[in-house]
């Protein structure tokens, strides 16, 4: 079977690490695979190919802010991709992510419908059926039709104008007659979303997201990390890993509150993905850039006590799994899907923004689960429930069932 992903990234990123994942589980069974990307680094890999072009990639998103349109640009990044779908002849194409200001939708899509080639698509976020919000939040207008955005200037950010009604329009439009088209997604809650939109009648499936846990994520000791980052042996360490860690969707602010909360604890925190450092912390924090080393991710989650997401909104985070996968135990919001990711009795979670809740459970030690036996059974449970192995398996009868 011939198989081709369309993401935004390869490799880098939570949903460029299950594309890579995916593509290597496919030829390592015997499949074709074939895995196309937008934006990022050019990977030397076989059968990976980088079609979008960085100088359109920034033309198309400034034209978003100065038009208020997203999706709609990216001319040549597109034939690109679609001179490639032609070469490979893929039986199924497997698309992820298509915001980013990498691609025309209208363009691909309509190729796709045209050709009828069956398609699985993998919604990792609310985008393909709003106006162009990745995640609405409380808005509920992607129910009936979105217009008069709340999130405007949020990302894709327009300066002006709100097309959004057009979007969503555009989107319902292109969304007609696609067949045939399977959607998933990571989770029941974002399933439940899609459900309640404009494409409630196709077939929506849940696969969990998966991770490498034999060879990345598993415990391991990394308390050379202390040493490094010049921390207290006795100190309480909590990890926060996100992509913009700073940003207001992923929570940095909320957790610099903490932090300054715990100032008279002995508690450090080691924030990982600003996209800048060269801004002020309290002393109980270390702020990191962008780690693309998963090795080092990996012991940075194990230097951990505890490690946290403090998101706006996750659908499945795949953060949650790598961490938990190495049996740190997890303090998180409340938001989307996260609570699927802690089921299993190895997280904690508070309501969005509740800070002094979150401060009472640091305090009092009620989260940590940090003997040898607790570590390894939550690793065991989560290694085996959340492996590239058994993602890429659910992803594979889904392919087969479009032969």
């Amino acid at each position: 079977m011939k198989v081709m992903q369309i993401d935004v990234n390869y490799k880098y990123s939570s949903t460029g690490k299950i594309v890579s994942e995916l593509h290597h589980q496919l030829i390592a069974h015997g499949h074709q695979s074939f895995a196309c990307y937008g934006r990022g680094e050019n990977v030397k890999e076989p059968n990976v190919y980088k079609f979008g072009l960085d100088v359109e990639t920034n033309l198309h998103a400034l034209l978003t802010r100065i038009t208020g349109l997203t999706g709609v640009f990216s001319p040549f990044s597109t034939a690109r991709l679609i001179r490639k779908i032609k070469q490979f002849q893929p039986d199924v194409i497997h698309i992820h992510e298509l915001h980013a200001y990498f691609v025309n939708h209208a363009r691909l899509m309509n190729y796709i419908k045209k050709n009828k080639i069956p398609t699985v698509w993998t919604f990792h976020c609310e985008y393909m059926y709003t106006g162009k919000c990745g995640h609405a939040h409380d808005c509920t207008k992607f129910m009936k039709e979105c217009n008069h955005c709340p999130q405007k200037k949020e990302y894709p950010k327009s300066l002006i104008f709100d097309f959004t009604r057009h979007m969503f329009r555009v989107k319902k439009k292109l969304f007609d007659q696609f067949k045939p088209l399977t959607i998933v997604t990571p989770s029941n809650w974002l399933k439940e979303r899609v459900e309640l939109s404009f494409l409630k009648n196709y077939p929506v499936i849940v696969v969990h997201n998966g991770i490498e846990t034999e060879h990345v994520y598993f415990p391991k000791d990394a308390s050379y990390l202390r040493e490094k980052h010049n921390i207290d042996a006795h100190k309480l360490i909590i990890v926060s890993v996100a992509p913009n860690i700073m940003s207001t969707q992923k929570g940095g602010h909320l957790i610099l509150k903490l932090a300054e909360k715990l100032i008279d604890f002995d508690v450090h925190f080691v924030l990982i993905g600003a996209e800048s450092t060269d801004i002020e912390v309290p002393m109980n924090v270390t702020l990191l850039g962008k780690i693309y080393d998963q090795n080092l991710i990996r012991d940075y989650y194990n230097f951990a006590d505890i490690s946290l997401i403090f998101s706006q909104r996750e659908n499945f985070p795949t953060t949650a799994l790598e961490s938990l996968s190495c049996g740190t135990p997890l303090l998180a919001f409340d938001t989307g899907g996260t609570k699927e990711t802690v089921s299993k009795g190895f997280g904690t979670l508070v309501p969005y923004g509740d800070i002094r809740q979150a401060e009472q459970l640091i305090r009092t030690h009620q989260i940590i689960k940090n003997t040898d036996q607790a570590k390894q059974e939550c690793a065991g449970i989560y290694r085996e429930l959340y492996s590239k192995q058994t993602m890429y398996k659910n992803y594979e009868k889904i392919y087969l069932s479009h032969d």
